[in-house]
């Protein structure tokens, strides 16, 4: 548990390193298109965890370097991961989205981690995308239980 604590926790102290400069154009976000995005809220004090699929319409590569939102403590980007058969979640420094290609957001994988929620069931939470290009995507995601939208 420590340890769990600690991956959380060590980002955050440390502060998110700088985005180093691209040589190679990089799609505006015009080029990036959110779906199915929705957060799962469970209690004041326990993180929610935000789900969608990021899709790629340009030519080039790009690279979601973070996230924020006033819902939201600190919104971090995550990722789970497989240590010797326990499941943790790590801060990642940035996600790369392929050219004509996507990534999903969801359970055991990627997701946004957000730390102090202020939001409840039946909300809509206005989100923040950065990207390495310098562009920024706004989303307007709703909240559901712990069942998910399935269980809404």
């Amino acid at each position: 548990m420590k340890r769990h604590l600690a991956l959380l926790v060590l980002p955050v102290l440390l502060g998110a390193a700088a985005p180093s400069p691209s040589a190679t154009p990089q799609p505006s976000p015009a080029n990036i298109h959110a779906a199915n995005g929705w957060f799962r809220y469970l209690l004041p004090n326990i993180p929610a965890g935000g789900y969608m699929t990021l899709s790629n319409s340009g030519d080039s590569t790009t690279r979601l370097i973070g996230a924020s939102s006033p819902a939201c403590g600190t919104l971090m980007l995550h990722k789970t991961v497989n240590d010797g058969g326990t499941s943790m979640m790590e801060m990642v420094k940035s996600i790369t989205i392929p050219a004509h290609g996507q990534v999903s957001f969801a359970e055991g994988g990627y997701h946004l981690m957000c730390m102090k929620p202020k939001m409840k069931v039946g909300d809509k939470i206005g989100i923040t995308l950065k990207f390495a290009d310098g562009g920024d995507l706004l989303l307007l995601l709703p909240v559901y239980g712990p069942s998910g939208p399935s269980g809404a």
